[in-house]
């Protein structure tokens, strides 16, 4: 699924270059197809209100807070084989700790539900091959926004499609998989809407123009994590 995800978002990719002529401040943006992104945020911005919201707010309702935070566990601990891996092709030496917590929280953690690595002083960290490809001075390329994905440029979006292979999960075979990985799938995305959700509104409300905001914060976000400025003391930015 991901990997025909990502041959999607290459085709879509491939249709924008010819959809719309770019401006000089587009240009000067790194954006050369800022007019038709812009109408895709719009889109997605109309889905994130009158879909992911309102499904959130029905998530928040149906759930204790507890039970949300078991979800966030398990399907954060369910993404830490793509987390490790990426540690280990960047040398980075928290891939110890992303390989600490995937065994006790896989474990003591009845199969990630509980963060007990997070209580013993083993802090989690998210990493993708995006930033082990931007570590590796590989430019962002062309902005890229796409249907009910968001930003995506191509730097990222290859990187997505590398992660699907250090994802265990992709590689095994069992009786219902295809369920059970669309429920992993939309359980994340519930999950990151449920967490950030707040944070997202502030950000509209508080945003002359969302669109171009929204650009400057999803490469900071990417630019921070690349250069390793996500520890403490570190603005939180939204996984836009």
């Amino acid at each position: 699924m991901k990997i025909a995800a990502t041959l999607f978002c290459l085709l879509a990719a491939g249709l924008l270059c010819g959809c719309s002529t770019p401006s000089p401040q587009s240009l000067a943006a790194n954006d050369p197809w800022e007019k038709t992104n812009r109408d895709i945020f719009a889109f997605d911005v109309w889905v994130q209100h009158n879909i992911a919201r309102p499904v959130a707010t029905g998530y928040r309702a149906a759930l204790p807070e507890p039970a949300r935070d078991g979800i966030h566990n398990l399907v954060t601990n369910l993404h830490s084989p793509i987390v490790l891996a990426n540690d280990v092709l960047q040398g980075d030496s928290k891939a110890i700790d992303t390989f600490g917590r995937l065994v006790i929280n896989s474990t003591l953690g009845i199969g990630g539900l509980i963060d007990v690595a997070g209580k013993l002083g083993i802090p989690g960290h998210d990493n993708d091959f995006g930033i082990t490809l931007g570590q590796n001075g590989i430019a962002e390329g062309s902005y890229l926004v796409l249907p009910f994905v968001g930003p995506l440029p191509p730097r990222d979006m290859l990187g997505t499609g590398v992660d699907s292979f250090f994802d265990p999960l992709s590689w095994a075979r069992f009786d219902g998989k295809a369920t059970w990985m669309l429920v992993r799938a939309g359980l994340r995305v519930l999950d990151i809407v449920d967490l950030q959700r707040d944070q997202v509104d502030t950000i509209e409300r508080t945003s002359i123009d969302f669109y171009a905001t929204t650009r400057n914060l999803y490469r900071q976000s990417r630019d921070a994590k690349i250069r390793g400025e996500t520890g403490p003391g570190t603005a939180p930015l939204p996984d836009l």
